[in-house]
Formats: structure tokens, sequence, C-alpha cells
């Protein structure tokens, strides 16, 4: 978990700088525009295998590493990438750069050839329903963890260390889901707009700082509330064997 931690930290710091030279308008992008998009499409896909690692560590944790829910979600998430890192080793066929001058400086202006969009909706379609899952799984061990805190009292314990988990899910799929939205609206933009306009560009800039975001800083909290979650737990079973071994020690000193 350290290791995805730091890499995620240091690959975003990379995005971001190369995000910031090719959407700005304000910097000149020529030549190299072409290969800058691809990094950061190589970078997304890095991150998304990532932050699928993280959400199977974190699921497994919840259903108690339940072995046959780590080789479900093991399942489902390999295909998923595996297409996607096919689509992005095979971006080049799909996507044309042409040189123009915005804010009087040199841009590079990217556009979708042929089944490009197609190929990115997909892309953006099992991304999607991936997250769903993860969200629909995180509620349904959810409910049924509460359900067995009304049984025994004694499992308010572990209670309040799993909402840690609960918590920074839902927050981690909200803001997934307005990105999404982002994300789903910059390619009917790329359609229908004019890819070489201030607003347009402005509009993709945005995208990436909300990806940024939800890839390289909401992704590395998770990894801290699943350290939150098993300090916790551990801390609540500690003092909780201390207060009762307290018994035991008055009984075996009055047996003296």
């Amino acid at each position: 978990m350290t290791f995805l931690y730091l890499s995620m930290r240091y690959l975003g710091l990379l995005f971001s700088v190369i995000g910031m030279l090719l959407y700005v308008p304000t910097i000149s992008v020529t030549d190299v525009g072409l290969v800058m998009h691809a990094a950061l499409d190589w970078m997304s896909m890095v991150g998304n295998v990532m932050l699928g690692v993280i959400m199977i560590a974190r699921l497994h944790a919840m259903y108690q590493r339940s072995r046959k829910m780590l080789v479900f979600l093991v399942v489902i998430f390999v295909p998923i990438n595996i297409y996607d890192g096919v689509m992005t080793a095979l971006a080049a066929r799909f996507v044309s750069g042409e040189e123009l001058i915005l804010s009087d400086t040199y841009q590079c202006s990217l556009s979708y050839k042929g089944d490009g969009v197609l190929v990115c909706t997909i892309t953006w379609t099992l991304s999607t329903v991936w997250e769903v899952l993860i969200l629909c799984l995180a509620v349904r061990i959810a409910v049924k963890h509460i359900r067995e805190l009304r049984r025994y009292s004694a499992g308010g314990l572990i209670g309040n260390c799993f909402t840690v988990l609960m918590q920074t899910h839902l927050i981690y799929f909200s803001i997934f889901f307005a990105i999404s939205c982002f994300q789903l609206s910059d390619l009917f933009s790329i359609i229908s707009a004019d890819t070489s306009s201030l607003e347009f560009r402005m509009h993709l800039c945005f995208c990436q700082i909300s990806l940024l975001v939800h890839m390289f800083v909401l992704g590395p909290r998770l990894i801290l509330s699943v350290r939150e979650y098993n300090a916790k737990l551990l801390g609540d079973w500690d003092s909780a064997t201390g207060m009762l071994s307290i018994p035991f020690q008055n009984i075996s000193t009055s047996g003296v």
C-alpha cells in the first residue's frame, strides 16, 4: 500500500505538469502535443489500474478477506483493464492534431477520427460500470454489517471503524459521478463543438483538473482510510481486551 500511495502521488504530480503544458492556452505547444496527449492517456490508464487495486483491497477488507469476493473482483477487473490498455495503445490511430494560433500562442488542436469517439465511450462505460459495481458491493456489505450490529451489541467496536471505509467511499463515488458527467459532456462536445475554440480548450482543462483530483488526490486518500480502519480496529480490540482482562486479574488475585 505504501508503494501504491507514493506512486500515485508522484504520478499525479507528473500528470498535472503535462496537463498544464497541454491545455493551458497561454503556453505554446505544437509538435509535442500528440506525444503529451498520449502520455496523459497512459498515465490515466496506470492510475485507473492502481485505483482498481486499491478498491479491491478495500472490498477484500470489508468482506472480511473473503477469497470468493477477491476472485470475483479480479475476474471482472482484469478484462476491463486489458481492453483499456489495448485501446490506449491504439489511440494514436484515432487521434489527429493540427497546429493553430490561440491567444498569440501556437497550440496543437486534437481531434478524434473514425471510431475514436466510440472507443472512448466504451471505455468510459466500462469504467462507470466498474465503479457502480464497487459501490453496490460496498453498500451491500454495509447494510449487512448494520443488521449484524443490531443483533450483537458487542459489535459496536467494529461499527465505528467500519464507517471510516464507507464515508470515504461515498465521497469518492460522488466525485467520480460528477467527473463522469463532465467526461461524457466532453465526448459530446468533441462531436458537436469547435475543437479549436477557447471555450472548448477551457472545458478540456477543467476535465483534466477534475480527473487529477479524482485519481491522484482521492485515490491516495482511499489508501489512508484503509490504514485508519486497520489502526482503529486494532486499537479498539486492544482496549476491549484490556478491559476484559481486569476482572480475570482480580479473580486470580482473590483466589490466592
